[in-house]
């Protein structure tokens, strides 16, 4: 039996020329479910995540029934700005032989220019929630001939409290119309949502159950707070990355990081809600172009991007939310390339690593830091705490000077100066910074931690290994011998993550553990 292709699905020539223009070869598996049902006359309620093709699976449909010069017969609503330029591209891209027009509705451009577009009579507008309620109470535009409605990226609107102004634009619809939902997920109040304003909708579910894309790669690496940002510069400079996304929390954070990049030598900007549009457009005008090779998004500001060629999307800060973590890592990867995932761990964000793997089902992979498998020298760790402990009792005084020597020369030569001077009048013996080895490689050494409850308290093994895997990096693998006593346990860890185990075993059930060091078997 031969697989379905878009020459079977009875398509315009002009469209199936835009098509393979656009390069598609195959249709995706939500274009394969959702278009012929589309072509069909049903109403769609689809869930699938970004980058599966679903602008293709609605657009190519909507194209292939409309009448080109009969006004404005399609309506697709996005959350965002970025998402309603790219849906408009795409589909004015496969319409153009076919004589369709297409224009985006949205705040922070002219109302003025957009008046000057709908007066050509667009047959398909993409627009956001309340700049299409503004141009509908002026009356700019008109409902009567509409056929299509689509609602993009409905649990966005949803998140961004959107839904009262899409219900005004649903109800605002002629009937008989055909309408089409797209979500990555379907909330309850979403499914109500296509309840009421779709007739017997047909449901499409895409990798509902496979959130990730197989072939990205996805790593995370051990990082403490203070040393975030010289860890993202390593693995930007031993990745080499074509063109990267890199996710903050905050708009702030966003800022500051992009900055601190620019300063070290990477092509390196921000995005992020307090822009303006002008501003943001310009900035994925650079993106897009190669102009720029790292972009620092916020969740909110990256809602729609969809750019093929990002090689790497890199976690700064770790999502509070698992699904977040598969949008964002659903940036990479796209069209059939393969694609990077890597996400900055803090010690204290076990936990929320490892509800993202319950999540996605399948263990993210701990790394080591590129160039740091030697780890850092005792040397190198006493002359860096004493440099922070200094560092956060620096007076305004010294604060102003490292400002205004900044502003003279170069911060990784100053901070070379610096060591020089700190070791020559300091007790720490000089060594060389860059190869200095610890005395013995840590992942050699185990250690037998005594935890303070036993048999006496109900402890089995199985239960402290889960209790250790859910709270610690470490891995099953990792874990040696357990001995349980009456009232203590020990167990056999590596002695990298004694420290850890004493931080999460310090609770009110638990006394600090002891550590015993044992020899290296060789």
């Amino acid at each position: 039996m031969h697989p379905i292709s878009f020459e079977s699905m009875q398509l315009k020539p002009e469209l199936l020329e835009m098509i393979r223009a656009k390069g598609f070869v195959q249709p995706t598996p939500i274009q394969l479910q959702t278009i012929p049902l589309a072509l069909d006359g049903h109403d769609i309620m689809g869930q699938a995540r970004t980058g599966t093709g679903k602008t293709a699976s609605y657009g190519i449909p909507i194209l292939n029934c409309l009448v080109p010069g009969g006004g404005m017969q399609a309506l697709v609503i996005c959350p965002t700005r970025e998402l309603s330029v790219q849906v408009r591209n795409e589909i004015a891209f496969l319409g153009s032989a076919l004589g369709i027009q297409v224009v985006a509705l949205y705040g922070g451009q002219s109302i003025e220019v957009q008046f000057q577009a709908l007066i050509k009579q667009p047959e398909i507008v993409i627009a956001t929630p309340g700049r299409f309620l503004d141009h509908l109470r002026r009356g700019s535009v008109c409902l009567e001939d509409v056929r299509f409605v689509v609602l993009d990226e409905a649990d966005e609107m949803l998140d961004m409290g959107f839904l009262p102004d899409v219900e005004t634009i649903l109800s605002a619809c002629p009937i008989p119309r055909q309408t089409f939902l797209f979500s990555a997920t379907l909330p309850e109040e979403i499914r109500e949502l296509g309840l009421r304003f779709m007739q017997d909708p047909q449901e499409v579910l895409i990798d509902v159950d496979e959130p990730t894309v197989p072939i990205v790669e996805q790593r995370c690496y051990r990082v403490h707070p203070e040393r975030k940002i010289q860890a993202l510069c390593c693995l930007l400079e031993a990745e080499q990355p074509r063109v990267s996304l890199v996710f903050c929390r905050t708009k702030r954070g966003a800022d500051e990081l992009a900055h601190r990049l620019e300063q070290r030598g990477f092509k390196a900007e921000a995005l992020h809600g307090d822009m303006s549009q002008r501003e943001r457009d310009q900035v994925m005008n650079r993106f897009r172009r190669g102009k720029l090779r790292v972009l620092v998004a916020t969740d909110l500001a990256s809602r729609g991007l969809d750019i093929d060629m990002v090689s790497h999307v890199i976690n700064f800060d770790i999502p509070d939310d698992p699904d977040i973590y598969v949008h964002r890592i659903g940036r990479t990867g796209r069209a059939g390339r393969g694609g990077v995932a890597i996400t900055l761990v803090e010690p204290n964000q076990i936990k929320q690593l490892r509800v993202i793997e319950r999540r996605i089902a399948r263990r993210i992979k701990i790394c080591e830091l590129p160039g740091q498998n030697r780890g850092w020298s005792r040397h190198e760790e006493e002359l860096f705490k004493q440099i922070m402990k200094a560092a956060r009792q620096a007076s305004n005084h010294y604060l102003s000077m490292a400002r205004s020597m900044l502003d003279r020369e170069d911060a990784v030569f100053i901070l070379a100066g610096a060591l020089r001077l700190l070791e020559e009048g300091s007790a720490v013996p000089e060594k060389d910074l860059l190869s200095n080895p610890p005395e013995e490689p840590l992942e050699d050494t185990m250690v037998n931690v005594e935890i303070p409850v036993g048999k006496v308290h109900g402890i089995k093994a199985d239960e402290l290994v889960q209790w250790l895997f859910d709270h610690t990096l470490l891995r099953e693998d990792q874990i040696g011998e357990i001995e349980i006593d009456q009232h203590s346990t020990f167990i056999e860890v590596p002695l990298e993550f004694v420290d850890e185990i004493y931080q999460v075993c310090d609770q009110p059930e638990f006394m600090r553990p002891t550590a015993k060091k044992k020899a290296p078997a060789f």
